[in-house]
């Protein structure tokens, strides 16, 4: 399984991003994708999840701005992460994950979101 990220940059606190990944390859194994954050000094942090039947979970400091959904297509799979009313805390290099039926995780490249006056 291959994942593509794009999206991010730089926002004012307030404004929207958003973010995409393609999963290529084997994407008939994957469950759940989503979006994991990273920030210097700290560990991953889950975001966002959608499985395959698209129920989606956040975690509680994102819920009601970020908005994940999930296309699946015949030999890709397409999510992507709406994020509005961005805070600062927001700031995190994001990264698209994809995990298969048998728990084998997959990871995308990073993304840069900064969110800044």
């Amino acid at each position: 399984v291959q994942l593509q990220a794009s999206g991010g940059g730089l926002v004012q606190p307030g404004g929207s991003l958003r973010l995409a990944c393609v999963a290529s390859g084997l994407i008939r194994s994957i469950n759940i994708m989503g979006w994991y954050r990273q920030v210097p000094g700290k560990q991953r942090e889950v975001v966002a999840t959608i499985n395959l039947g698209k129920s989606a979970n956040y975690v509680d400091s994102v819920k009601g701005r970020f908005t994940i959904s999930r296309e699946n297509a015949k030999n890709v799979t397409f999510v992507q992460m709406n994020m509005n009313s961005l805070k600062p805390e927001d700031t995190a290099v994001y990264y698209c994950n994809a995990i298969s039926w048998a728990g084998t995780q997959y990871w995308g490249q990073g993304t840069q979101v900064t969110v800044s006056s």
